[in-house]
């Protein structure tokens, strides 16, 4: 019974499910849904989700759908998983659920806000939008911020003072990791700020390569497809 993910790498969430899968050694199929081509809204994928989001999961008779209700469901039903992604222990879990419930609305709209107003505008057939792309950054700023001086206020490598990563640096991480696509220019001057959080991100990096590179070649080559 092998675990199918629909992907597109471009999205963040779907990389952190990919290399969720792979450093934890769960084998899995990726079946391609091309975002740019709108293949997420066909009606054969409507069936997969009903949403018509990425990333999404089949195992077997199961399907499900969103990252964080994903990477749960990984941690929690495949064996050799390590327990610092998602802990047995419920006071430690409690953390991450916490972590996980402010991404969705304070982190997760900053980068997103940005990239989709801006470079990527015109790949899913959009108007630029600077004021848009202002706004996302405020959020962002902000976000990290918080980031900054409460969820690693422990000075550990990882969120909520842990020495070892969860789910939850994993999806903030590659959440974040979009920024990229704007530019080392501008990616300089939004995380320069923040200390704390470049090192978290290297953290993670470093936990979870060499698939944490691997997954986000392309950010590199779709920024470069576009710049040609």
């Amino acid at each position: 019974m092998k675990l199918k993910v629909y992907a597109d790498r471009l999205s963040q969430p779907v990389r952190a499910v990919i290399i969720f899968c792979e450093v934890n050694g769960i084998d899995y199929e990726e079946i391609k849904v091309d975002l740019a081509n709108r293949e997420h809204l066909t009606p054969e994928f409507a069936e997969i989700n009903p949403m018509q989001q990425l990333p999404a999961i089949v195992h077997g008779s199961f399907k499900l759908f969103e990252s964080h209700a994903i990477l749960i469901y990984l941690a929690s039903s495949f064996p050799g998983v390590a327990d610092h992604w998602y802990p047995a222990d419920v006071y430690k879990r409690r953390k991450i659920h916490s972590v996980l419930d402010w991404h969705h609305s304070n982190l997760r709209r900053g980068p997103i806000t940005i990239v989709q107003n801006s470079i990527l505008a015109p790949v899913f057939r959009r108007p630029l939008n600077p004021e848009a792309v202002a706004e996302g950054e405020k959020i962002l700023s902000a976000a990290l911020s918080k980031t900054e001086s409460f969820w690693l206020d422990d000075n550990r490598p990882f969120l909520l003072g842990q020495n070892q990563p969860s789910i939850a640096d994993l999806i903030l991480v590659c959440d974040i990791m979009q920024v990229k696509l704007v530019g080392e220019t501008d990616w300089n001057r939004l995380l320069g700020p923040y200390k704390k959080v470049q090192q978290w991100i290297e953290n993670t990096r470093n936990a979870t390569n060499p698939h944490f590179d691997e997954l986000h070649k392309v950010l590199k080559e779709l920024k470069e497809k576009l710049q040609n």
